[in-house]
């Protein structure tokens, strides 16, 4: 038995999923009905069809590794364990882009941690007043490249964050399906740090690279995408984090539950 569970508060850190909450772009949306009622069946039935990367969702090794492993095999030890909950929102704004050094300026972060970033775009979720889901899926910050290694050499189990994508929107395909956005960014980008789109992120050589660099072995390092819930509550804190994904076998990503554990007094 654990001791002192009274004494343990839990933080969701999860977003709604729902029919209204936005896939990643060009993914299919959750779509749900009921094939039975109470009346005259009984039981309340509902069937669902959706993709994996609607709401709340961890990347699977599967997603961008053929040889990669599945949600089902993914241990419990490697999702849940001692980590930090980083805040960048004082410094994120559309396409920004943050470093290892604003991470560890603003958090304790630890070898073999679990890292949950807070860039704040979480805001302009689908459920929240300033709603917006073009800022939330196409211009939230995301990091510069010189993260990867730093995410390597500090061996973090995995990381999360409260926006579309681990990369930045502008090194996803978004980039191609966007372009308008794209254009944008790229101004945005030589006023903020003096280069274009393609200088910081050139394509093909680092396509996606926080998905294709990080997913196979051995370094396995995988995210979760959407976060949010109650996730201003603990900003900048040491915590036990946890994600909890259905027993997914063969999937290559999986709706989950994403928790914070805070002993108190």
């Amino acid at each position: 038995m654990i001791k002192n569970w009274d004494k343990i508060k839990i933080y969701d850190l999860s977003i709604p999923t729902s029919h209204l909450t936005p896939p990643w772009p060009t993914y299919e949306p959750l779509q749900v009905k009921f094939f039975k009622r109470l009346a005259p069946n009984g039981a309340n039935g509902q069937l669902i069809t959706t993709s994996n990367h609607v709401g709340t969702h961890l990347d699977g090794p599967l997603h961008f590794d053929t040889a990669g492993r599945d949600i089902a095999s993914l241990e419990l030890d490697k999702l849940v364990g001692p980590g930090v909950v980083v805040d960048l929102s004082d410094i994120a704004e559309d396409w920004s882009i943050y470093t290892p050094e604003d991470v560890m300026e603003r958090a304790d972060v630890r070898e073999g941690d679990i890292l949950f970033i807070n860039t704040g775009y979480h805001k302009y979720g689908f459920d929240q007043p300033e709603a917006d889901e073009r800022r939330y899926m196409l211009r939230h910050p995301g990091p510069s490249l010189d993260f990867i290694p730093w995410l390597k050499k500090m061996k973090i189990k995995y990381l999360a964050v409260d926006c579309g994508s681990a990369d930045h929107p502008m090194n996803t395909k978004i980039r191609d399906w966007e372009p308008g956005e794209a254009a944008a960014c790229d101004k945005v980008m030589k006023e903020r740090y003096g280069k274009g789109l393609n200088e910081m992120y050139p394509w093909p050589d680092v396509y996606q690279a926080m998905h294709i660099q990080l997913f196979p072995k051995p370094d396995e390092m995988i995210h979760v995408e959407c976060i949010g819930g109650q996730i201003d509550e603990v900003l900048g804190r040491r915590m036990i984090l946890g994600t909890f994904p259905w027993k997914f076998q063969y999937g290559e990503s999986a709706f989950c539950r994403c928790v914070a554990f805070e002993e108190i007094d």
